[in-house]
This record gives C-alpha cells, sequence and structure tokens, in this order.
C-alpha cells in the first residue's frame, strides 16, 4: 500500500487500486477489486480512514486465489494490517 497526503481540503480518502494481469484472470482482478472496494466503503463508515490521504492498494499475485480460500473476513483482516502500517 501506497499512501499520500492530499494538498487540498478533502472530506473523504479516496482508493486506487493496482491489480496487474499477474495476479489472475480478468474475473479474479474484477473479482478482488469489487471486495476491496466494499471493504474499502465499510472502512469510509466506521471513520477509521484519514481524510486528509489518498491510498493505492496493489494486489500481489496469489491474493485473488487467498481471498477467495479464505474468506471476506481474512481479506479485511489483512487490509485493516496495511492500513495500520500507513497510520503508524
Amino acid at each position: 500500500m501506497y499512501w499520500f497526503v492530499r494538498p487540498d481540503e478533502a472530506d473523504e480518502p479516496r482508493l486506487g487500486l493496482a491489480v496487474p494481469k499477474a495476479a489472475g484472470s480478468s474475473v479474479a482482478r474484477n473479482r478482488i477489486k469489487r471486495r476491496l472496494r466494499e471493504i474499502w466503503n465499510t472502512k469510509l463508515g466506521s471513520g477509521a480512514l484519514e481524510a486528509t490521504r489518498d491510498y493505492v492498494l496493489v494486489v500481489r499475485p496469489g491474493l485473488p486465489e487467498a481471498a477467495e480460500t479464505r474468506g471476506y473476513q481474512w481479506l479485511s483482516e489483512r487490509v485493516d494490517e496495511v492500513l495500520a502500517r500507513a497510520a503508524g
């Protein structure tokens, strides 16, 4: 994950997703993007994100398969981990 401080007044943080072809087929890439956006929207609703930042999540090969096998909760916990690192 990369994060950037926004120079302007922001009302909410923005998300960018980078999902390379090496992460799987187009179906797998689109599925992981939908799940990550859903998790992102949940985080926005809970106020867990700083409004003055933009975030870019980079999906590595193997994540779509692991998320499919281990489930939504596992993926949400991984997102929490990378957000905690960005906050620290």
